[in-house]
C-alpha cells in the first residue's frame, strides 16, 4: 500500500497538534537558560523550515548548533525528562536534502548537524581499513581526505554533498550497491544519541539491536553523531560508458546479467529517456562516440529509450588491458551499436559528477526550485508490468527530470536493518527526479508533476505488485504499518525502547508525540 493523498497539494503538511503556551514557556525560558558548548538560536532560523524538496515549510522554535555530542545529549535528555506533558520534538538536520519535511520539527528543536565537529577524521589502515567521522560530515569531504591516503569508501550516493548521518538514516543507494550493498552495509560502528538522551556506541557486536535499528531507521531511534565507515583501496581513473536500448526487455536483461556476473563493471545504473531532442549531441560534451558516423545518423526524438550507464575503475598502470576487459563485457550486451559513447575521467570527477550539474542549475536559478521526487523499489518479477504502465501510458511526453532505473542484488545487503525493500532477491530502484518550474501551469509545473506521481502511485498501490517506497512519505500510521508489513512489530518495539516519547524525527510522520508512555 503506497500513500498518494499527500501528492494532491503542496500546502497541507501533517502537523502534530501543539500547545502554544507550553512551547513558548519551555522554549524561550528554560532552553534559553541552558548552557551549551555550541549555540542555540531562536531568531533568523527560517532556513531550518526549508529543504531540497521545497514543498514543506514547518518553522521550529529553535535551532541548536552543537559543538559536541554532549550538546545533543543534553537537549534531548532535557526534553525527555519533561515527560509526556511536553510537546517538544527534535529533528536532526544535515545538508537539508530531505524532500518532504522529514528533517523539520514544527515548533520543536532542529539540530544543525553540520555544526558538529567531534574531531578530525580518524583513519585506520589495515586488513579492514576505516575512517571515524562526524555524522555531520559531507561525503565529498570524506572522499577527498580518504584519497590522500589512497583509500575511499566502498558505496556511494549519486550526489556526494550529503551528510553521513542523513544517508545512513535512509540507506545510501547508488550504482555500486549491486556489488557492495548500500552505504548502511558499509558501516562498522555508530555513536548514537537515543530519544532518552543516552549516548551509546553500537555495532554488530555491541548494542546490536540499536545498530540495526538506526541503519535505515529514518531517524526514529536515535541521532547518529559519529560513524565508522569501511574503506577500500581507491582507483585513480574511471572508464565511463553509456549506450542506448529501444527494447526494454533487452535493457533489463543486460542490466541483470551484469549485476550477477563475477567479473563485471564497478558501477551499473540506467535511466529512461522520453522524447529527447539531440540526445547524442548533448552527450558529446562529456563523451566520445565509438562510431561518430553512425552516431550522427541516430535520432532520439519521439522515442522512449533506455540508457545503460556503467563504469570500470582502474589505475594508470592497468590501462593496457582495461580496454580489453571492457570490450569483452560489452560484447555480451545487446545495446544499439551506434549509440555507444565512452569517456575517461578521474575517480573524483566521476563520483562528483552531479555537482557539475548543480553548479549549472544554480547559475540558471533552477536548483532551489520544488523537487517533487518519487523513489520506488520494484520487485524484479513486476518490473515489466510497471514499465508497461508507467512508460507506456503515464509518462508519454516528458519526464521533467532524470528517471533512474537499475537493479540491485539484496543478497549483498545487511539483514535486520530498518530499511524496507521488496521481498525478492533482485529488485529495481526507479527514481523520478522531477523539477517543477516556478509559477508554471503547464507540463513542467508542480501540479502536473504531482498528478503524474499520483497516477504512478495509484498503479503501485495494487497489492500484488509488492512495490515499496524508498525515502518513504506517508500521512497516517496505518499507511506506515502497510509499508513495514511484517516488520512493523519490530519497528514499533524499537521505538518504545529507544524513543518512547516519540521526541525524534517528527517530520517522518510515523509516530505522534505521546501524551503517555505508549506510542500513538
Amino acid at each position: 500500500m503506497i500513500n498518494r493523498e499527500h501528492l494532491c497539494s503542496s500546502n497541507h503538511p501533517f502537523v502534530t497538534p501543539i500547545v502554544p503556551h507550553t512551547i513558548q514557556s519551555i522554549t524561550h525560558s528554560s532552553l534559553a537558560k541552558m548552557t551549551f558548548e555550541g549555540q542555540i538560536y531562536f531568531k533568523d532560523i527560517d532556513y531550518a523550515a526549508k529543504d531540497f524538496g521545497n514543498r514543506y515549510h514547518l518553522m521550529p522554535s529553535a535551532v541548536l548548533h552543537p559543538k559536541s555530542v554532549s550538546d545533543i545529549s543534553t537537549i534531548v535528555k532535557y526534553i525527555f525528562d519533561l515527560g509526556p506533558s511536553s510537546e517538544l520534538t527534535v529533528a536532526a538536520r544535515g545538508h537539508g536534502h530531505s524532500l518532504q519535511g522529514q528533517a523539520q520539527a514544527h515548533q520543536g528543536i532542529v539540530i544543525n548537524m553540520e555544526s558538529l565537529r567531534v574531531s578530525e577524521m580518524s583513519f585506520h589502515t589495515g586488513k579492514h581499513s576505516y575512517v571515524d567521522v562526524s555524522a555531520g560530515e559531507l561525503w565529498i569531504n570524506i572522499l577527498h581526505e580518504s584519497l590522500k591516503r589512497g583509500l575511499a569508501p566502498k558505496s556511494w550516493t549519486d550526489y556526494l554533498h550529503l551528510t553521513v548521518g542523513g544517508t545512513l538514516s535512509n540507506a545510501g543507494i547508488s550504482g555500486q550497491a549491486f556489488k557492495h550493498g548500500p552505504q548502511i552495509n558499509n558501516v562498522y560502528q555508530l555513536q548514537v544519541v537515543t530519544g532518552r538522551g543516552e549516548v551509546a556506541t553500537c555495532s554488530e557486536e555491541e548494542n546490536t539491536d540499536l545498530f540495526y535499528a538506526v541503519l535505515g531507521g529514518l531517524g526514529q531511534f536515535g541521532i547518529i553523531t559519529q560513524a565508522r565507515i569501511a574503506l577500500e583501496p581507491a582507483p585513480k581513473m574511471v572508464k565511463w560508458i553509456r549506450a542506448l536500448y529501444s527494447d526494454f526487455s533487452a535493457f533489463i536483461n543486460d542490466q541483470e546479467h551484469l549485476i550477477s556476473s563475477t567479473n563485471s563493471f564497478d558501477y551499473i545504473e540506467g535511466f529512461v529517456i522520453i522524447n529527447r531532442t539531440g540526445l547524442l549531441n548533448n552527450w558529446r560534451l562529456s563523451f566520445n562516440p565509438k562510431d561518430p558516423v553512425q552516431a550522427n545518423q541516430f535520432t532520439s526524438e519521439g522515442k522512449i529509450l533506455f540508457c545503460l550507464e556503467v563504469a570500470k575503475y582502474y589505475n594508470p598502470e592497468e590501462s593496457n588491458h582495461i580496454d580489453e576487459e571492457i570490450d569483452a563485457l560489452l560484447s555480451e550486451l545487446s545495446y544499439i551499436q551506434s549509440t555507444l559513447f565512452l569517456s575517461e575521467v578521474s575517480y573524483v570527477d566521476f563520483l562528483d559528477r552531479v555537482h557539475v550539474s548543480e553548479i549549472k542549475l544554480r547559475e540558471k536559478g533552477l536548483w532551489e526550485v520544488t523537487h517533487p521526487w518519487l523513489n520506488l523499489l520494484i520487485p524484479r518479477s513486476k518490473i515489466h508490468e510497471f514499465a508497461q504502465e508507467v512508460f507506456g501510458n503515464i509518462l508519454k511526453d516528458t519526464s521533467n527530470g532524470p528517471v533512474l532505473i537499475y537493479p540491485v542484488n539484496k543478497s549483498r545487503w545487511k539483514y535486520g536493518t530498518s530499511l524496507i525493500t521488496p521481498e525478492e532477491d533482485v529488485f529495481y530502484l526507479v527514481a523520478f527526479l522531477s523539477s517543477a518550474i516556478p509559477s508554471s501551469t503547464g507540463k513542467d509545473g508542480l501540479e502536473h508533476i504531482l498528478t503524474q506521481n499520483n497516477k504512478i502511485l495509484n498503479f503501485c498501490g495494487r497489492p500484488h505488485l509488492g512495490i515499496k517506497q524508498y525515502l518513504p512519505h506517508y500521512s497516517s500510521q496505518e499507511e506506515w504499518k502497510a509499508h513495514f508489513g511484517a516488520h512493523w512489530e519490530v519497528f514499533h518495539r524499537r521505538k518504545l525502547t529507544y524513543d518512547p516519547l516519540a521526541i525524534l524525527a517528527p517530520g517522518q510522520r510515523i509516530f505522534r508525540r505521546t501524551t503517555a508512555f505508549g506510542l500513538q
